[in-house]
């Protein structure tokens, strides 16, 4: 076997031809299952180009898009000047009859492909309630529970991103919900994960100079309402917190490396409004969406000494860290097939974060970022967004004084974007995205 130069397949690769193979298969697998198997494929590509350079990384938020020593991730996701394969997802659901269903999703791109979701969830629980279990989205917040398909422009909100992490709050564990059977809809949820990750608010870096507890780590907790505004009006409101056992990283100074341990927790608001016109397509609809999140960190530092070719930590001083973001963005679908967005971003507000050199928490400047779209959608499975995204992001001088032997890349002035996205779902996914865009807020 001769597909690569080396005379093998990578395992992304073999990973992705053996799913589309199963994907052949599984419908005749299963004819005679009492399983309800449905296989989807999501296609996206990516056009994007900087028409100016500025600032990519807003202040403050460094520790979270440089910890691996020099493998930079910006916020547009690694896209290169040009033509992108964008992140698209492979669906395996099924469900067994009333009792159970699942998901396995699979995202890749043109060079790594991962498992996002894997989960089971039940589906006859008495009085409302109901278990999931498994790798899956929290359903936090309004956009954390969405996957890129569903959103209304090309890139996640820098709140999600930035406080949580490049898939959002994803993680392994247990959720147990309950809808109540009210005039209004209600939701009330917890969650607890494994909270272990290599960013965003449970984030665990190797090498951490404390006792890690046993997972779960991380806790959460929401309420969703939606009260009965009739045939034309739909609304829903959301407020959830969660709270993180243990948080670590490491910054290193080349030299020599601080640690930053402790917990955390936050809190957040979400509010969606849309509009039903009645027409056909689109025409006339609107839709107003906004968050705000607020995280705090409450840490020790620890600073890295070598004594005799020996390393160890020496804990100093505890500090309390504090960030938070927001967005607000509109939809209104001006023809049919065709819809209008607008988005503002800012992100920290408050922005108090543990610096070095001297040793000290520092205030950063707010981030802000602002968006315009134009959407086409051919096919209710098929759209076309244009967007311009301008950033006006702080920059952090002090981080790039002491950041040592490191390089980097700082234009003065703000950058703008153009991305064009194309965006096709085929199979189950793709018939239901017109009856998931029509009946959710």
């Amino acid at each position: 076997m001769t597909n690569t130069p080396h005379g093998k397949l990578r395992p992304s690769r073999l990973a992705i031809i053996t799913a589309l193979a199963f994907c052949v298969g599984a419908p005749k697998a299963f004819a005679d299952s009492p399983l309800d198997v449905q296989l989807s494929i999501i296609l996206e590509g990516i056009y994007h180009e900087r028409l100016s350079k500025g600032n990519t990384e807003p202040a403050g938020f460094g520790h979270d898009h440089h910890h691996d020593h020099g493998h930079h991730h910006d916020h547009d996701h690694g896209l290169d000047s040009g033509f992108n394969l964008g992140h698209s997802e492979l669906a395996f659901e099924a469900r067994l009859g009333d009792l159970l269903d699942g998901a396995v999703m699979l995202g890749f791109d043109a060079n790594h492909i991962e498992v996002e979701e894997a989960y089971i969830r039940t589906l006859s629980l008495p009085a409302g309630f109901q278990l999931k279990g498994g790798k899956f989205l929290s359903d936090i917040g309004y956009v954390n529970s969405h996957h890129g398909h569903d959103w209304h422009f090309v890139q996640r909100p820098l709140v999600n991103e930035y406080l949580f992490g490049h898939h959002g709050l994803l993680d392994t564990g247990l959720q147990a919900s309950y809808v109540p059977a009210t005039a209004w809809y209600t939701q009330l949820g917890i969650e607890v994960f494994q909270g272990q990750e290599d960013e965003g608010i449970a984030r665990l870096d190797d090498g951490l100079p404390i006792n890690l507890k046993d997972g779960p780590r991380l806790f959460t907790a929401f309420a969703k309402l939606g009260p009965d505004l009739g045939d034309y009006h739909a609304l829903q409101t959301g407020v959830s917190a969660g709270y993180v056992r243990d948080y670590g990283r490491i910054e290193d100074h080349g030299n020599h490396a601080h640690a930053v341990t402790g917990n955390a927790f936050f809190t957040g608001v979400d509010a969606v409004y849309r509009y039903y016109a009645g027409r056909g397509y689109g025409h006339g609809d609107w839709r107003i969406a906004g968050e705000y999140f607020l995280v705090e960190r409450n840490v020790d530092e620890h600073l890295e000494r070598i004594h005799g070719g020996h390393q160890y930590w020496v804990k100093r001083d505890r500090y309390t860290e504090q960030q938070d973001g927001m967005y607000l963005e509109t939809v209104y679908g001006f023809r049919p097939r065709w819809e209008l967005g607008l988005r503002a971003e800012a992100l920290g507000l408050k922005n108090r974060v543990l610096d070095f050199h001297p040793t000290a928490i520092q205030a950063f400047d707010t981030s802000y970022r602002y968006a315009a779209q134009l959407t086409f959608r051919p096919a209710e499975p098929v759209f076309i967004r244009a967007q311009l995204s301008y950033d006006d992001f702080a920059f952090d001088d002090h981080h790039h004084d002491h950041d040592h032997g490191h390089a980097h890349e700082h234009h003065e002035g703000r950058n703008l974007s153009f991305l064009l996205q194309l965006n096709v779902a085929l199979g189950a996914c793709g018939a239901r995205r017109s009856t998931r865009l029509a009946n959710t807020p």
